[in-house]
């Protein structure tokens, strides 16, 4: 670099980010959306917002392994480093080739985000970075390196430091700055420290190996032992308190070659795939769980539909209302919390908000069953991908040790779009039909998000791509553990076979290596760019045309057995369906569904209003098989008896024109708790209520048909409860939303007038001799005269300016028209044409000739 170059290089990060074009800005506030929330005035304040502790925190969790390697070296190195120091302190002595062609990249990524400014012969970590990833006794570094020479002798008397500098073989020097840069010098000299170590005994040898990767500190008595003394006399282990020593950080260096880490990982792990597929056999098994995912939800609300369980005081579903789901799906209560949730967040499912809350379908729920059902399925996946709650956390316990209950709150984890969809993309990225093993894919997450990875697998983001694995074979977007081609086309990745062209760059990954894992193995994972809802309807609209072909045709038939069941063979259409599930009750589920007649479940078609004709009829209609003469006898038996005894309201009676069955009912021990009282021959009077008293008369046998005060038979059907309108759950996002182009271009824009106005000299006058941060001062007449000045002449002026809020603010400004006490002039702050009042001006002051 040039001495030129050298004199412009910024003195700090706002320098540095002045220095930036509007490309490199936009990058910036992209990559962290958080410094434009709100706006920042001007580059300064970027600057310091850029640099505040949790801006920082957020910027290094979304570093890649290998970049936050590079930033925690730095954190050693000494302040300001030059390029080569920071790439010898990853590479190595030996120059590790694979961290040379990763280092540019990560140092670029790490410019970017405004962690690291300077030139390359002066880079610098911005402070706060420093603080959190430099060693300290405090807080470790994960280098494992200690402090340097400098710090760990920063307490020591100036003899002691002669002493060290005498016994390691140096001269001695006049004061103590100079024998610790003596001693600094030979710790880094790779000769000379060799010589000093072949000297070394060998157990003061496996001392240093001990704490050569960390932890650097050890403990030490009052008299050490020999081999710690031969160490201590010459500054190879320095004590940093008492009965502590620390391994210098020069020293350590030298012992690992050069190295900060004892693994640099340059390249991210492959994701290894766990079993291969034919494509047709994905395809078709993610279809058949997809269809099985929409008969779930449907037997979900089904079981729901005149009113769910209530809601618990504290929001959310009982553990014994969780337990009855799950057995009335048949499905383990996890899978069953996974469903109930994904309901809600489709907005099929909600509460009620009555005074005995409940849950029950969302009227969006009857526009759903209307649609096609591959549009039924785009609609479930698309909830589960931009869902935030998550389904796994349900059973464990909030920060105040309160257990999570599903449909309840605190089940939001933000990073969980994120892990779904670069889940998703991972497996994209796999030949098709390759499954993918959860090991490896949660070894790639920890790579791509290394400070949000903890080093166990048990950590949130682990957990939820175990689960994104679970849930995405449940709903059908993968089949057998593989992407499916509508799975595919749902996340808006290409097919395997079509890869974009920046996939045939040159990699360093092994012939053998035909997965295209490391295509991009230098770049940090991006946080999938939200898409806008014109190209989020394009792919379900795609997803839904491939998947549609694949979903079984609905059946209008099934086949009756002698022994009170029907078959059927596949799923049935919604009418017979619907019939079916009053006149008969399920036995099994699977390939084919079995229903089994019974006389309550005939009887619970007679009360819903269908005759003995109507269910003979609807039978012949629709099975491939001859109606068995066992179901005939069942439904012309349960219909004789069927209304025999009439139920209504005195506070409840029983008439009957056969005597004898009356007499038959007060017998009865079961008839006690009813209170029954004959009030005819035909008719006993009931304190119970007309509800209590028919189930009372049904527990003991009887078919009792409920009648109005005319005497109709009452039809009893059930009735579908449904919510208020109500919408979806929001997404909880995970920090501000990253910014369209539309709002990065304002936005710089506002930023480079903001500092202009800021930064551009002024020419002095009496009443405004110098800036300082303060608003130009100058009277109602200098500021008309030189406004009108400014129109002929064309020049640009700094005004200070107080809205009708009362907020002060500096614009530069150019004056096109002065009249009626206003000024319309270029605001070059606002990059528009304004108009402003005079008296809200509080002074003027010309910019400087060589700025104007």
């Amino acid at each position: 670099m040039s001495s030129d170059e050298k004199q412009v290089a910024p003195r700090s990060l706002a320098e540095a980010l002045r220095a930036k074009d509007d490309g490199s800005l936009a990058g910036l506030l992209r990559a962290r959306p958080d410094l434009i929330t709100p706006v920042p005035t001007d580059l300064t304040q970027l600057a310091t917002r850029a640099g505040t502790r949790a801006s920082v925190i957020r910027a290094l969790e979304r570093l890649d392994r290998f970049t936050l390697q590079t930033a925690e070296a730095l954190a050693v190195a000494p302040e300001p480093a030059d390029r080569e120091t920071l790439l010898a302190l990853l590479a190595g002595d030996e120059n590790d080739p694979a961290v040379v062609g990763a280092f540019p990249h990560a140092l670029a990524a790490l410019r970017e985000q405004a962690l690291v400014w300077g030139p390359d012969d002066r880079l610098r970590l911005v402070r706060t970075a420093r603080e959190l990833l430099a060693p300290s006794p405090q807080h470790p570094s994960p280098t494992g390196l200690g402090p340097t020479v400098a710090e760990a002798t920063s307490g020591m008397s100036p003899g002691r430091i002669q002493e060290i500098v005498t016994a390691a073989g140096l001269p001695t020097t006049h004061d103590a700055v100079s024998a610790v840069a003596s001693l600094t010098g030979l710790f880094t000299d790779r000769a000379r420290m060799a010589d000093l170590l072949a000297a070394a005994p060998p157990d003061s040898l496996d001392v240093l190996s001990r704490l050569v990767w960390g932890p650097p500190y050890g403990q030490v008595t009052a008299d050490p032992a020999s081999r710690l003394r031969w160490l201590l006399d010459r500054g190879l282990l320095l004590p940093t308190a008492p009965g502590t020593v620390v391994l210098p950080r020069e020293v350590a260096l030298h012992l690992r070659a050069g190295r900060a880490h004892r693994d640099t990982e340059p390249l991210p792990p492959a994701v290894e795939p766990a079993a291969t597929h034919r494509p047709q056999v994905v395809d078709t098994t993610a279809a058949g769980q997809a269809y099985t995912s929409l008969a779930t939800i449907e037997e979900l609300l089904k079981d729901w539909d005149e009113g769910g369980p209530t809601v618990l005081r504290a929001g959310g579903l009982s553990v014994r209302d969780l337990k009855r789901t799950a057995v009335a799906l048949d499905v383990p209560e996890p899978v069953a919390a996974f469903w109930v949730e994904l309901a809600y967040a489709a907005g099929l499912l909600a509460s009620d908000g009555e005074a005995d809350e409940r849950y029950a379908a969302t009227p969006a729920y009857d526009e759903w069953l209307e649609l096609p059902a591959a549009a039924r399925w785009t609609r479930l996946a698309t909830a589960w991908l931009s869902a935030t709650r998550t389904a796994g956390v349900i059973g464990g316990r909030d920060t105040k040790e309160r257990t999570l209950a599903a449909l309840g709150p605190g089940l939001d984890r933000s990073a969980a779009p994120e892990v779904r969809h670069r889940v998703l993309t991972l497996l994209a990225a796999l030949p098709e039909g390759a499954s993918v093993s959860p090991d490896s894919l949660v070894a790639r997450l920890h790579w791509e998000r290394a400070l949000r990875g903890a080093a166990s697998s048990d950590d949130l983001r682990a957990r939820l791509a175990r689960w994104t694995l679970s849930e995405a074979e449940s709903l059908g977007i993968t089949g057998r553990g593989a992407l499916s081609a509508h799975g595919r086309a749902l996340i808006g990745a290409q097919p395997s076979g079509a890869a974009a062209p920046e996939t045939k760059t040159e990699t360093d990954s092994g012939p053998g290596d035909k997965l295209p894992v490391h295509h991009h193995r230098h770049h940090p994972a991006p946080p999938p760019q939200p898409r806008s809802p014109a190209e989020l309807a394009s792919a379900a609209a795609r997803a839904g045309k491939l998947l549609a072909p694949l979903l079984p045709e609905p059946l209008d038939h099934v086949l009756l057995q002698a022994d009170l069941t029907a078959v059927a063979p596949g799923p049935l259409q919604r009418p017979l369906a619907d019939t079916l599930d009053v006149l008969a009750d399920v036995e099994s589920k699977g390939g084919a569904t079995v229903y089994r007649f019974t006389p309550g479940s005939v009887r619970r078609a007679l009360d819903a209003g269908r005759s003995a004709s109507d269910l003979h009829a609807f039978l012949s209609e629709h099975s491939r098989t001859p109606v068995p003469q066992p179901l005939t006898y069942l439904i012309d038996d349960v219909a004789r008896r069927h209304g025999h005894l009439r139920i209504g309201s005195a506070s409840a009676y029983v008439r009957c024109d056969d005597d004898a069955v009356l007499n038959e009912i007060i017998a009865d021990k079961r008839s006690q708790g009813l209170r029954l009282r004959r009030l005819a021959p035909t008719v006993l009077a009931a304190q119970a209520d007309p509800s209590t008293l028919l189930e009372g008369l049904r527990a003991m046998g009887f078919a009792p048909a409920a009648e109005s005060a005319e005497g109709d038979v009452l039809i009893t059907r059930a009735h579908a409860h449904r919510t208020p309108p109500r919408t979806a759950p929001e997404p909880v996002p995970d920090g501000p939303p990253s910014p369209d182009t539309t709002l990065l271009g304002a936005a710089i824009r506002a930023i480079r007038a903001g500092d202009l106005a800021s930064t551009t000299p002024h020419k002095p006058t009496a009443a405004a001799p110098g800036r300082n941060g303060t608003l130009p001062r100058t009277t109602s007449a200098e500021t008309l005269a030189t406004m009108q000045a400014a129109v002929l002449t064309g020049d640009t002026l700094w005004i200070g300016y107080v809205n009708a809020e009362g907020s002060a603010s500096q614009r530069v400004i150019a004056p096109i028209k002065v009249e009626g006490g206003f000024v319309t002039a270029y605001d070059h702050t606002a990059d528009e044409v304004r108009t402003y009042p005079l008296h809200r001006v509080t002074g003027v002051a010309e910019l400087a000739d060589e700025q104007a």
